[in-house]
């Protein structure tokens, strides 16, 4: 039952602005109302106040002024009284004479004697009506003195004011003036009629300059679903383009959006070339193994010697595959916040030793520069993993003495250490070999790029040293860059951030001999 009533409610953000916007404009069409209602009916009373008030006084100098007996009062009372007939739009005057002396009693003189004085029913009036009326005229004659307002049968709403006057030989005169409020009653209705229009006017015109407005404003919006909907279905290719006349905000937003849109592109063009990569890393090893398997078991008579070398192999192929599933699980890692375990490392100590285990993994011409003392904020195990990696790729490219004859000089691996800028320390690895080619130096970095893939195959490479260290880079907030060696091999720098030099220490030499390692 609830979902037609949904259905009814406005979704769309340009219904919803109208929407809000027309709340908006009746709660300040309302505050506006009730401000100018009160505000005009308050200002009419206020001005009635102080005419009747100024009746009141004329009224009262007016019997002051009399010779002050009885007779001479009630005269002048009734001449100035009855001077000022009444209607809806004039002042109702009365003035009641209560004298202590004997024989004299009360006289009341009223511009409208029928409020005092009329016991039985007129006009075809019923005498419950009239009794009714009866009852709301006396209201003048018990009403306190000072201003109050009263209802009156034929009159409506009545602002009084009563005054007691004392005058001489034991007279008391009390005066009253009233005027009917019908007047504020009818502007405040014609304050009302005039809101209500003028809010009605107002309520359409905002509603449709509210939807005009949305529409152009949610228009980039809508632009950035359609262009949603199209990534949703598997379309990468649309861009938002010309939202720069509708504000600063939207063209920021639909940039971003781009940019995003670019990043997924690319992202997903990464995510497809490494799964074809992978797969085919891991087709190879498989398909070798097979082969092997397939060849061992078609064969009638298997020697021992065949086994063992089928044996060989299949281990081989299988350590290349555990390798390469360590990389891509390594890889996969980095993008997460735990994959780093930052500690102050004593770099002196630190670059002693793991030198000393680097020069073990082959027969090269080792070479370790100076390196300056102090703290480098760092993950130890991931740096390492990262100068070995980076040593290796030096190595692979490279030769030994035994590969290249008694004659020629054996390959050369080089790490420098050199501070970059206040809080930068900088890895340096060079060596002798072929060197990068200019155009590939951007992309040695990027998962199972190879320039040479025969070659790094038969080596037994992954093809992601390189990207695990551009990883590791990364997360420390360093970056790695490629170039080349004087000696005309590659050159490859390892830059990383939060470094602390010991203070007034100098540079001093690791290990400024070179380390002959034959095997």
């Amino acid at each position: 039952m609830r979902l037609p009533e949904r259905r009814l409610l406005p979704t769309s953000l340009r219904w919803r602005l109208a929407a809000w916007v027309a709340v908006v404009v009746l709660i300040c069409t309302a505050i506006s109302f009730l401000a100018v209602y009160r505000g005009t009916g308050t200002q009419l009373r206020h001005q009635v106040d102080s005419e009747i008030a100024g009746d009141s006084t004329a009224l009262s100098r007016a019997l002051r002024a009399a010779d002050g007996k009885p007779q001479g009062v009630a005269l002048a009372a009734r001449r100035y009284v009855l001077g000022q007939p009444f209607s809806a739009s004039s002042s109702l005057q009365f003035a009641i004479l209560t004298s202590t002396r004997k024989g004299v009693g009360t006289v009341t003189i009223a511009n409208r004697p029928e409020i005092f004085g009329v016991p039985r029913p007129d006009n075809g009036e019923s005498a419950v009506e009239q009794a009714e009326e009866n009852r709301l005229s006396r209201q003048l004659l018990t009403v306190h003195d000072g201003y109050s307002t009263l209802s009156l049968a034929d009159v409506g709403n009545l602002r009084l004011l009563k005054r007691t006057l004392s005058l001489p030989d034991g007279l008391r005169v009390t005066v009253g003036v009233g005027e009917p409020l019908a007047g504020v009653a009818h502007a405040q209705r014609g304050v009302a009629r005039a809101f209500i229009l003028a809010g009605l006017l107002a309520l359409v015109g905002a509603l449709g300059a509210s939807y005009l407005i949305g529409a152009r404003f949610t228009l980039p919006l809508r632009r950035m679903a359609a262009v949603a909907a199209k990534v949703d279905a598997g379309d990468l290719n649309p861009r938002i383009h010309d939202v720069g006349r509708h504000g600063d905000e939207v063209r920021v937003l639909a940039e971003t959006f781009n940019r995003m849109l670019d990043r997924l592109t690319d992202a997903f063009a990464g995510q497809r070339a490494f799964v074809a990569d992978a797969s085919h890393e891991l087709r190879t090893p498989l398909t070798v193994i097979r082969g092997q398997l397939e060849a061992l078991a078609a064969q009638p008579n298997r020697s021992d010697a065949e086994v063992r070398r089928v044996e060989r192999l299949v281990q081989a192929e299988i350590a290349r595959i555990a390798r390469l599933v360590d990389d891509l699980l390594l890889l996969a890692k980095a993008e997460q916040t735990e994959f780093l375990r930052p500690e102050p490392i004593e770099l002196v100590p630190y670059v002693r030793e793991l030198w000393d285990g680097i020069t073990l993994l082959a027969p090269r011409r080792f070479e370790l520069g100076a390196a300056p003392e102090g703290i480098l904020i760092a993950d130890p195990d991931r740096l390492a993993q990262a100068l070995r990696n980076l040593v290796a790729n030096a190595i692979e490219h490279t030769a030994s003495a035994q590969a290249l004859g008694p004659t020629s000089a054996q390959g050369l691996v080089r790490m420098q250490l050199e501070r970059s800028g206040a809080d930068r320390l900088r890895f340096i690895i060079t060596d002798n070999g072929p060197g990068i080619p200019a155009a590939e130096r951007d992309r040695i970095f990027d998962r199972f790029h190879r320039t040479d893939s025969a070659r790094d195959r038969t080596s037994g490479g992954t093809g992601l040293g390189l990207a695990i260290v551009r990883a590791i880079a990364d997360a420390h907030g360093g970056r790695v860059v490629a170039g080349a060696a004087v000696e005309g091999g590659a050159r490859i720098e390892l830059e990383l951030p939060r470094f602390a030099p010991a203070a007034r220490a100098p540079e001093q030499d690791v290990d400024m001999s070179t380390l002959l390692r034959h095997q």
